[in-house]
Order: structure tokens, then C-alpha cells, then sequence
């Protein structure tokens, strides 16, 4: 059983997709940090200092000066502003696995494209040559 397990492991499909999920992970820690360390001031800037990510609304009563706060006393809240936030986190990542994708398949076109090397003459024509010579 352990060297029927060694052999899934070993194989190439399942290796690539372990790969891709550790570097899939490290790209959301990217956008994450590109979203909210680079983006997401821009917008705020445009927004009068708004910060996404602190904007909430609380279900019930009390007065709390950050959703931090709020979650800490442990109020209901309605943080509208984390869910902006994961919104423009897709709509990055999206917008960057269309960009990859689009790129590798104008390189696959681009080989479907590309000339063929002339076939050579089919097994016909080459016995249609040697009868031919062996005539003369």
C-alpha cells in the first residue's frame, strides 16, 4: 500500500498541482499585498481618504471606533468594506490569470502557425521511383 501511495505521489500530475497551489497561494499573498498596499490608497485618495477595509455597519447596539473594536466586544457587524476589498482582490487576480492565459495561447498559435517543414514524398512516390529506375 505505501509503494502504491509512493507511485500517486510520483506522479507528474499530481506534483504539478502541488506546485500550483503553493505558488498560487504565494500570488494571493502578492495581489493581497499589491491590493492593499498599492491599490487601494490610489482609491482612497480618489475617495477622500476612505479606507475599504475599515468601513462597516453595525447590527445592533453600541458605539465602537473600529471594526476591530466591534468584532473584539464581540458586536455583530456588517463589514461591507473586507468584502470590497476581496472584490477588487478577484477582480486583480482575474484581470492577471486572463493576461497569462492570453499570452500562452498567442504562443500556442503562433507554433500552430508557424510553417511546417515540407513533407517528403509518401511511400507511393518512392516506390513509383524505384520501379521507375529499376526499368531503365
Amino acid at each position: 500500500m505505501i509503494k502504491e501511495f509512493k507511485d500517486f505521489i510520483a506522479k507528474g500530475n499530481v506534483m504539478d498541482m502541488a506546485v500550483g497551489i503553493i505558488i498560487g497561494a504565494a500570488f494571493t499573498a502578492i495581489v493581497g499585498s499589491l491590493v492593499a498596499d498599492l491599490i487601494n490608497p490610489i482609491i482612497s485618495l480618489f475617495m477622500g481618504g476612505t479606507d475599504f477595509s475599515g468601513m462597516y455597519a453595525l447590527l445592533g447596539e453600541g458605539e465602537y471606533g473600529s471594526i476591530a473594536e466591534a468584532e473584539e466586544a464581540g458586536a455583530a457587524v456588517f463589514a461591507y468594506g473586507r468584502f470590497i476589498m476581496a472584490i477588487i482582490n478577484f477582480l486583480v487576480i482575474a484581470f492577471v490569470v486572463f493576461m497569462m492565459v492570453r499570452q500562452v495561447n498567442k504562443m500556442k498559435k503562433k507554433e500552430e502557425e508557424a510553417p511546417a517543414e515540407p513533407a517528403g514524398p509518401t511511400q507511393e512516390e518512392l516506390l513509383t521511383e524505384i520501379r521507375d529506375a529499376l526499368k531503365k
